[in-house]
């Protein structure tokens, strides 16, 4: 099979054929059909320790795919099933996998693998995919989920006024979720307006850019300072923007992951009597759920700016590394 595979910091992807995957007794093999590119891809390729990755391995954990073969004891799944994957593997048996939630395992690890044309997963991870859903979109549910776990974490209530930093992806779904749950205002701000439209369409209220008087603007936006402000960018000095930004104890969600640590002065939160909550991945069998119906609405959709086969994996990967007018890029392999 073709598979995108990373070699070192520095060094752009490379495709590169590999031998087809073969399932162990719980797993099944996907024909991929669609495969995000993520953000937190574009962090491994630059600090790959911190996540145990190495030279050869397969990036890509938002897939979506058909089944084409099955482990020997696999008996919820056969050849054919349209499945999306939770890519979060646990153990499986513990108490937090049996209850639906293998992220919070103490054996779970990120899977990747879904910048190729198969992959292997474990049964237990997919889940079918609904009526009317295009397959390859399928791969949506899994940032989709994230983004209704930011919500779900913050505690927002109807009426809330919710303020997003960066209208990434990710940003862009919690407009999203926060909307239709029922915020007042949903006011994104980002450092460029190529967004603005999207974000409109998918739920915000207004939209702002980012700088020297982002606190007063947000404020003004939102008819005073936000409830609830989530930090979806991870860069450095953005939780402390944050902070200054939300009211009177207020809650700042961190959502982007920021990597090489950061400068923040907690002076501003103690005073403020702030709530800081951190928030990662999300709860398999409620969450997904639920993402899973919103992708037959269609409007997610509106998030995806290009379809790519692997041939450009890693020209397209190489150029997400610079602020540019693209917001989900998936890889569709069948294209290549």
């Amino acid at each position: 099979m073709k598979a995108a595979l990373f070699d070192a910091v520095g060094t752009p992807l490379r495709v590169t054929d590999l031998p087809d995957p073969t399932p162990a007794a719980d797993e099944v093999v996907l024909r991929v059909a669609g495969c995000g590119i993520c953000g937190s891809d574009l962090h491994i390729t630059e600090d790959p320790k911190p996540f145990g990755i190495g030279a050869g391995y397969v990036l890509g954990h938002e897939i979506s795919g058909e089944v084409v073969a099955t482990g020997a004891a696999v008996t919820d799944l056969t050849a054919g099933d349209r499945v999306a994957v939770v890519p979060m593997r646990g153990c499986g048996h513990c108490a937090r996998c049996l209850a639906g939630d293998p992220a919070r395992c103490a054996q779970m690890v990120l899977i990747g693998g879904g910048y190729a044309e198969y992959v292997a997963v474990a049964a237990r991870q997919c889940r079918l995919l609904p009526e009317g859903v295009a397959l390859a979109d399928g791969a949506l549910a899994e940032p989709l989920s994230v983004a209704l776990h930011c919500i779900v974490r913050s505690g927002m209530k109807p009426g809330d006024r919710v303020a997003i930093l960066g209208a990434g992806p990710i940003g862009l779904l919690v407009a999203f979720w926060a909307r239709r749950m029922g915020a007042s205002h949903v006011v994104m701000a980002d450092v460029h307006t190529h967004q603005r439209d999207r974000a409109l369409a998918l739920g915000a209220t207004d939209f702002a850019l980012s700088g020297p008087h982002l606190a007063e603007n947000l404020a003004d936006l939102c008819g005073g300072p936000p409830d609830i402000l989530f930090e979806c960018v991870g860069k450095r000095g953005l939780l402390q923007a944050a902070t200054e930004a939300v009211r009177l104890q207020g809650k700042v969600i961190g959502v982007g992951l920021c990597i090489g640590g950061d400068d923040w002065d907690p002076f501003v939160a103690l005073s403020k009597e702030i709530d800081l909550i951190f928030t990662v991945f999300f709860h398999q069998r409620n969450e997904f759920g639920v993402a899973l119906d919103a992708l037959t609405s269609g409007i997610p959709q509106n998030l995806i700016t290009d379809r790519i086969g692997l041939s450009p994996v890693p020209q397209v990967f190489e150029s997400l590394r610079r602020r540019t007018t693209q917001c989900k890029v998936l890889i569709q392999p069948e294209l290549s």
